[in-house]
């Protein structure tokens, strides 16, 4: 399998390679030129895997020969052994509504997922090429988390993690910067996400720099982890039982499309699901975008869901790619007028396809709450916000449509103890916290506050990578 740019700058690249670039060295995204499709007597005969087994079926295509099948299958029994249940990603039923649990790695969020396996994928590759590499990622909470204990401790790799300033929940912060480990280095940047994300984004395209230093990307952008995610779109399907497999519905809180995206991919590779439903908060660009067909950005608002609190969703220039037929030359003048004008769209054409591709709805903040409190008190289950803004999206779509029209699954993408305040907010009673959250307050942390500057954060970075620490 060859790996090519969205903006066609790049000679095609092989898996390892397009896994080490991260960003591709034109500032697009890398995607498979071909995507791996499985038909009906696949799926059935995936009923009775392991989610590892699943994992290896799916990777497979995607990797190629890039690394022996033996190597692969180590790596990904490496990378879901820390995981606290046996499915890894088990799927319950609430009421009407099934829950996929995509919370039960190490910091437990959804990133984990991927993350593991990145983590032991690029330890693997750099061992395999006696290189060394150092981790550049932006966060709006639990990325950063998820990446640093996917490669904490590990040789030959240091890590580099931007989160917003006061702008994460108190525990993804911790989770963060209580890691001491000599290859961790946490930066808080005085502004939002998207000045985390654009920062990265620009740090990459300085080419000079990012070879100098042996940059390598971890957030979403890189190809492995929307690889990694595919495999639970499948995998919750496959936990259906057959009578409720008819019609489909997945539901994706999401706000920087990565996750949403995967699905998408899913769906392409043939996971007989009626739709894709993308659940936005207030900082809702990208329910604006399915419902008008304008992708553009406003003020980001804060909300109990931080994690979805994006005005710039970075694999949003993937599906655009895709929606404009493979055609490299109408992403770089479109994300070119982006730039310039802060605003695209599509023609009426296009937009009937993406409304075939995702419905959408969003909830408020108030909504979110009332959505904890109507659901504990309905299935004594606790959501965490933003798996309760999928919830309410879910509810009010099959409100419209009769509710037992299709299968909704939820994708639960948090444990609730991550967000202890939301909760109380809306319950009264603070979520039971995990064994491994238990002392996170008496941890030492260490971070770097410093402005929302490229230029400074470079100097950081320079000034850690060229000096012992």
């Amino acid at each position: 399998m060859k790996y090519v740019s969205t903006r066609g700058g790049i000679t095609p690249v092989n898996f390892t390679d397009a896994v080490m670039m991260g960003l591709a060295t034109d500032g697009g995204l890398l995607l498979p030129e071909t995507i791996p499709c499985f038909n009906k007597n696949d799926i059935e005969r995936f009923q009775d895997l392991t989610y590892q087994e699943l994992a290896m079926t799916i990777f497979h295509p995607f990797v190629g020969n890039d690394i022996p099948l033996n190597e692969l299958k180590n790596l990904i029994k490496q990378s879901y052994s820390s995981f606290n249940h046996p499915a890894v990603a088990p799927l319950v039923k609430q009421e009407d509504l099934y829950i996929l649990e995509l919370f039960h790695g190490q910091t437990l969020a959804f990133k984990d997922i991927a993350l593991q396996f990145l983590g032991n994928l690029f330890a693997w590759i750099l061992a395999e090429r006696q290189e060394s590499l150092n981790i550049l990622g932006a966060t709006s909470g639990d990325t950063g988390s998820a990446a640093i204990y996917g490669v904490r401790g590990k040789d030959h790799i240091n890590i580099f993690i931007i989160h917003p300033h006061g702008k994460v929940s108190h525990i993804q912060e911790r989770q963060m910067t209580s890691v001491l480990d000599h290859n961790v280095f946490n930066i808080a940047v005085e502004g939002i996400f998207d000045d985390g994300q654009r920062i990265v984004k620009e740090i990459f395209s300085d080419l000079d720099f990012k070879h100098e230093f042996h940059l390598g990307a971890v957030n979403s952008i890189n190809w492995a982890r929307i690889m990694a995610q595919i495999v639970y779109y499948f995998s919750a399907y496959l936990q259906l039982p057959d009578s409720e497999r008819k019609t489909v519905d997945i539901v994706v809180p999401s706000g920087n499309f990565g996750n949403i995206f995967a699905g998408y991919l899913a769906k392409r590779m043939g996971l007989p699901i009626r739709r894709l439903v993308l659940a936005s908060n207030e900082n809702n660009i990208l329910n604006r975008f399915i419902s008008t067909g304008v992708y553009q950005g406003s003020e980001v608002v804060p909300t109990w869901s931080p994690s979805m609190d994006i005005q710039v969703a970075s694999n949003f220039e993937r599906y655009w790619y895709y929606l404009h037929h493979g055609d490299p030359e109408a992403a770089m003048k479109s994300f070119a007028q982006l730039r310039e004008t802060g605003a695209i769209s599509i023609s009426r054409e296009q937009l009937l396809q993406v409304q075939k591709d995702f419905a959408t709805g969003f909830a408020t903040n108030d909504e979110t709450l009332t959505t904890i409190a109507d659901f504990y008190q309905q299935t004594g289950y606790i959501l965490d916000p933003h798996t309760a803004v999928g919830v309410k999206v879910a509810q009010q779509l099959r409100l419209e449509e009769g509710i037992n029209k299709s299968t909704s699954i939820c994708l639960a993408t948090a444990h609730p103890a991550k967000f202890p305040d939301a909760v109380h907010q809306a319950i009264g009673i603070y979520p039971p916290v995990p064994e491994s959250l238990r002392d996170i307050d008496q941890r030492e942390c260490r971070y770097e506050i410093l402005p929302a500057d490229t230029a400074t954060v470079k100097d950081y970075i320079r000034s850690k990578l060229q000096t012992p620490s």
